[in-house]
Order: structure tokens, then C-alpha cells, then sequence
């Protein structure tokens, strides 16, 4: 099956212009019988909401945590990408457009990405006006800085705090529409599934996790906008509480899953220091303005630098290969996250690996310091280099970071229409949750701008043309299809706490991220990926055998909420290595160890893969069929990337 995207007709740069215009309306008077839920309050479900109550509509907004505020969303550091062009240095709609098509190694749709650009200079006076406290310069204009896979400097940013500053900004629109009675909000519900009627998405069935009582909640469409499945990998840069429940719900009721495989590996994050760890912590992509990546030229100076009988500031300069700068001159260590993160990997491969593990390399800001001075550099990253300080008990005004790869976004998510909608009419997935504008590899600063972009200006219209035409007709639960889900979910839940056997959850998560990351991580073989396949089944049988859950439903519990989340990844894990198994060519941050050029760069097959991959479930235990979206290029020319 060769899915339609309901790409609009028309030159690219007024495809959303046209589109917008050609969408159906609903009248403001009308705005007020439609009821909206929304999953999630992040920066997409937080805006969306916020958005759609001003316009009128009635929203129920729904998140697992105890305030909107702490979404995963206000852990993101580094800045938002627009194309304002403030510098004056070249930069423009296209170009913002081109650079995340060729970041994301040609395997993204161009117009969902061109929309993303053109939208992107909108989201910025928007924020400001909200009063997100954008860095400026001296004179008081906006400041921009640069980011990876670009030669422009189009990144607004608040120090390390960008996705607080802008969540916060989110949140003081939604908290008004709360205040003005339009948004009724829903803390500490987990979503457990979707409510179907007439293959139309009429509802959801949540837990609450203060007193366990599973309800049903009725609405005329449903946005899903709960984040990535990082955590597949257990051990990644996402908060312990971000999970794929209800993307992977929507999906065994009908949602197609678009390239699973698609993970993002981010070069910069603190090592591993050993498994009792159960997070990673990210170093923004920033840093990588001022900060040089390097490791040490031989073997042996790296054994010294383990050893600890050497420190980094005592090795010469011509022992040091600064390997991104060597390798891609025209970009430096502004390369795009993939090649950063591959790069460092051969690094450590050959011996050259520096800490106590040796899985890290060097982030370097000596030069950066003696050019603008110590308080110059704190003023720009302090914060950044304060929780380096916390986390290593080590100064990196001192001595260089030890960073090293680690998962920290997922381009894969639900498949989503041009207008957001899944493959379930009234289901819509945006940001992180849908996997539509980044291709296999995201650009830096670009969750921000897709997440704020689809909740801000997408959403707003592509929802009121599916809302004009079901017209606004009474939902309520009283439909036998939400007892029915709602018992379905109840079956689950007590399936879960049936299970008393010896192993907890937690350990079952932790052996999924080994394989995961062992096998479906940096580098991919076919060997690696049939291996891995059989042993996430043996996992799962394992799992419903000999796993634990304690507690009962009626009361908080966290073994049980952590057991649901395990069993979907399971489940999702399958899926990914299918995906990676299927797609025989490297492309972005899905690098095929058989699919590499002379210099070990990607080497994409756009002959037989120049598609987004979406996956039916067809039941439990059985097979999942792909369907292809075939992506076409009419703006860029499909070639090798080079950054050198």
C-alpha cells in the first residue's frame, strides 16, 4: 500500500498558503461545540492547547506529570532555529530548508520541512511576545548563534535554558485558557488508550495515578503530543518518566508507526560512568560553538590519559587531533549530530578514547577562553558548565569536558498526514510524537521549532477543516465502544499485576537498552539485527513469566506504571530492529556497517529507499506489515552529503 500524504498541489513555496486557504472553516460560534483533547503539555501539546481554547474551542489537556511545567520539553538547552536572518550572513527560508532536508540525509517530506521553515521566523515574535527572554546583544536586538549542519547563525537561545524559557512561555498561554475555563486540565492521568467509533478517534481512557480509577474522556478529535521513545534504550538523555504508551497504544489501534529505527544519537552528553546510572545527562549542542572535540593523535598518549598520569591541558598541540575540524573543514565541529557522534565512536574504536572508561572524547574550551575571556564564555554557557561541574566534580574552565554519544531524540513517531492527522481520522500526533520533518537525523535546535510550529500554526487549521466536516455532533461515553476500551484497558492493567515472579520491571528495561544499544544503536549489521530480534522475543516471553509487579491498582504505583511502559517498549523494540532490518542502507542516524562509502560516511540506496517506512499492526505476535510513502524531490537534488 502506498500511503497519500495529501501533499497540496503547487509550487513548494505556496503549497501552505494555498492549503490554508482551501481548508474548511469552523465559525466562531461553532468553535464552542467541539470538544478537543489533548495529550501531553510539552511545548506542541502545551501550545496547541493554548491555542485552539483561544480560538474557542473546548480543550481537555492530559500529562502523566503533577504540572505542565515539567515536561520533558524544559530539559532542552541549546536554542530554536528561525530564519530571521538577523545576522545578515546568507540565511533564508530555503536555505533553513535545505539544510534540514540535507541534515536529515534526504528522507524527509520537502513540504512538511518547507512549511517548518517558513513558519519558523513566526514562532519567534510569538515567543517574545509571551516575554521568553531570548539572549541580545549588547544593543538590545535578538542574538543568534550557530548550530550543527549549518553555515549560518540562526539559533535564538536563552543561555542553556532555551526549553525552559519557551516552555514557561507555553505554559503562561495555557494556564489563561485554564483561568478563562477553556482548557480543563488533567494532571497526573496516564493515557492507556485510544477510543474508536467508526474508525473515527472519539476519545481516550486514562489511569489516574493518584487513586488508580481508569475513566473515559469523549471529544471530537484527539492530538497526541507525548514526546519520542528514547527510553527504548533505557539509559538516554530523556527524563526517566518519558515513555512511547500512547503513541504505541494508538498504534495497535490503527496509527501507523513511521521509521522506528530513526533514532538520534548526540555526540555531546557526559559519559557513562557504569550501570547503576539510569539516565545520561546532554551537554547542548552549543557548546560546540566555542568548545574544539578532540582526542589524543596515538594510543599511547590516550593509556597516559586513562591512566590518569597525564592530564588534557599537558598534552602538546601537535598531539592532538582535532578530528571533526581535520576531517569536514568547511563545517568544523559544527557538523551535523550523526557525523559528530560516528566520528567519536571511531575515535574510541581505534584506542584513543579517553576517562576512566575510555568511551570519551575531548570538548575543548582553552582556545575559546583565552580568545573572549572566562566571563565572556560563563555568560554565554554557565549554567551548562555548572551542571558539568555538579555531575563530574571536574572544571571545565580547567580541564576539557569528557563527552561522548549517547540517544537523546527520535525522528521516528506516528506517520502523519501533511495535516498532522494519523492513519486514524480524528488522531493527531504532533511534534517529537509524529515523525515528519526531520528525516534520519535532526538538526540542532530543531525540536523546539517543530513542536512549537505544529502547536502554534499547523494544528490550529489542518484540525478545523476535519472539525467543519464531521460537524460538531455530540460525543459522549456513553457509546458502547468506551466501556468496551475501558474493560480492554482494565484486562491490562490486572494482566500486569498478576504478574509475581522474581525480576522487576526495572531490570527487564535495562536488558532491553543492552541489546538495543549494543545492536540498534551507532552502528547496525544484519548479523547484529536478526541476533537482536531473537533476543528481544525471548525478552518478552521472559517478561510476562517471570517479572514482577507490586501493589495494587488503587492507589499510586509506580511498579505498575513502569510496567506498562516496559511491555510497549518491548514491544516497540521488535518493531525498530524490523525497521532497521528492512532498510538496507545507511541514511542519517541509521548507519548500516554494509552500507558505507570509501571514507565510512552513509551511503544511502536512493533507488530503493527513498521512502518513509509505515507500520501496520496486524495483532498480537504477528507480523507488522510495511507500507511505503514514496518521497519525491523536486527542490534539492538527491546527493552524497559532504560537510568537508
Amino acid at each position: 500500500m502506498t500511503l497519500d500524504a495529501k501533499i497540496p498541489q503547487g509550487p513548494l513555496a505556496e503549497k501552505w498558503s494555498k492549503h490554508k486557504f482551501d481548508l474548511k472553516l469552523v465559525n466562531p460560534a461553532n468553535k464552542r461545540k467541539y470538544d478537543i483533547i489533548v495529550v501531553g503539555t510539552g511545548l506542541a501539546g502545551a501550545s496547541a492547547a493554548a491555542t485552539l481554547a483561544e480560538l474557542g474551542y473546548n480543550v481537555k489537556a492530559f500529562c502523566f506529570q503533577d504540572s505542565p511545567r515539567r515536561a520533558h520539553s524544559i530539559a532542552a538547552q541549546g536554542g530554536i532555529n528561525a530564519a530571521k536572518n538577523y545576522q545578515n550572513d546568507g540565511d533564508s527560508v530555503f536555505r533553513l530548508f535545505y539544510d534540514t532536508i540535507k541534515g536529515g540525509d534526504y528522507r524527509a517530506r520537502e513540504a512538511n520541512v518547507y512549511r517548518l521553515a517558513q513558519v519558523s521566523v513566526n514562532i519567534i515574535d510569538q515567543c517574545v511576545a509571551q516575554g521568553v527572554p531570548f539572549a541580545r546583544e549588547y544593543g538590545g536586538l535578538l542574538d543568534n548563534r550557530s548550530f550543527g549542519g549549518s553555515q549560518v547563525s540562526r539559533t535564538f537561545y536563552a543561555r542553556g535554558q532555551t526549553g525552559q524559557q519557551l516552555l514557561l512561555g507555553a505554559y503562561s498561554a495555557l494556564n489563561r485558557q485554564i483561568h478563562a475555563g477553556k482548557v480543563k486540565m488533567y494532571t497526573r492521568h496516564e493515557m492507556l488508550d485510544v477510543v474508536t467509533i467508526d474508525g473515527h478517534a472519539k476519545g481516550i481512557v486514562t489511569r489516574n495515578m493518584l487513586t488508580g480509577a481508569i475513566d473515559t474522556h469523549a471529544g471530537h478529535a484527539v492530538l497526541l503530543c507525548t514526546g519520542g521513545y528514547s527510553n527504548v534504550f533505557y539509559l538516554s538523555t530523556n527524563a526517566i518518566g518519558s515513555n512511547v504508551t500512547a503513541a504505541w497504544r494508538a498504534h495497535k489501534r490503527g496509527a501507523f508507526f513511521g521509521n522506528p529505527c530513526y533514532t538520534q544519537i548526540h555526540p555531546t552528553c557526559i559519559p557513562v560512568t557504569g550501570d547503576h546510572q539510569s539516565k545520561l545527562t546532554l551537554m547542548s549542542e552549543s557548546l560546540r560553538n566555542d568548545g574544539r572535540v578532540w582526542a589524543p593523535k596515538t594510543v599511547e598518549i590516550a593509556e597516559q590519559l586513562r591512566k590518569g598520569t597525564l592530564k588534557a591541558d599537558q598534552v602538546k598541540e601537535d598531539d592532538r587531533d582535532y578530528f571533526l575540524e581535520r576531517k569536514y573543514p568547511a563545517f568544523g565541529n559544527l557538523v551535523p549530530r550523526d557525523v559528530a557522534s560516528r566520528n567519536a565512536k571511531e575515535m574510541v574504536e581505534e584506542g584513543k578514547g579517553v576517562g576512566g572508561s575510555g568511551f570519551a572524547v575531548f570538548l575543548d574550551f582553552a582556545d575559546a577562553i583565552k580568545r573572549l575571556g572566562e566571563e565572556t564564555v560563563k555568560a554565554k554557557y554557565g549554567n551548562l558548565f555548572d551542571m558539568y561541574i555538579q555531575i563530574t566534580d571536574e572544571n571545565p574552565y580547567k580541564q576539557p569536558m569528557r563527552i561522548y554519544p549517547a540517544v537523546h531524540y527520535t525522528m521516528g513517531g506516528l506517520w502523519v498526514d501533511y495535516n498532522l492527522s494519523t492513519t486514524i481520522p480524528g488522531l493527531y500526533a504532533l511534534g517529537e510524537c509524529n515523525f515528519s520533518d526531520h528525516g534520519a537525523n535532526r538538526l540542532g535546535a530543531s525540536a523546539l521549532m517543530q513542536g512549537l510550529s505544529d502547536g502554534y500554526f499547523v494544528i490550529p487549521y489542518t484540525l478545523g477543516d476535519y472539525l467543519a466536516k464531521i460537524g460538531p455532533k455530540k460525543v459522549d461515553t456513553s457509546h458502547p465502544a468506551f466501556e468496551q476500551t475501558k474493560q480492554d484497558v482494565i484486562a491490562h492493567v490486572n494482566k500486569l499485576l498478576s504478574l509475581k515472579g522474581t525480576k522487576t520491571t526495572n531490570e527487564y528495561h535495562r536488558e532491553l537498552g543492552h541489546i538495543m544499544w549494543e545492536y540498534c544503536g551507532m552502528a547496525r549489521t544484519d548479523e547484529g539485527l536478526r541476533k537482536a530480534k531473537g533476543l528481544i522475543q525471548a525478552l518478552k516471553a521472559d517478561f510476562w513469566k517471570n517479572a514482577i509487579v507490586t501493589g495494587e491498582n488503587e492507589e499510586v504505583n509506580a511498579s505498575l506504571e513502569r510496567a506498562g511502559r516496559v511491555a510497549d517498549f518491548i514491544e516497540l523494540g521488535e518493531l525498530m530492529i524490523d525497521d532497521a532490518l528492512m532498510r538496507k542502507e545507511s541514511c542519517g542516524g541509521h548507519f548500516r556497517v554494509e552500507s558505507q562509502t570509501a571514507d565510512g560516511e552513509a551511503l544511502r540506496d536512493d533507488e530503493n529507499f527513498a521512502f518513509v517506512a509505515a507500520w501496520e499492526f496486524k495483532g498480537e505476535n504477528q507480523p507488522e506489515e510495511l507500507h511505503k510513502e514514496q518521497l519525491t524531490f523536486e527542490a534539492v537534488h538527491l546527493s552524497q552529503r559532504n560537510y568537508a
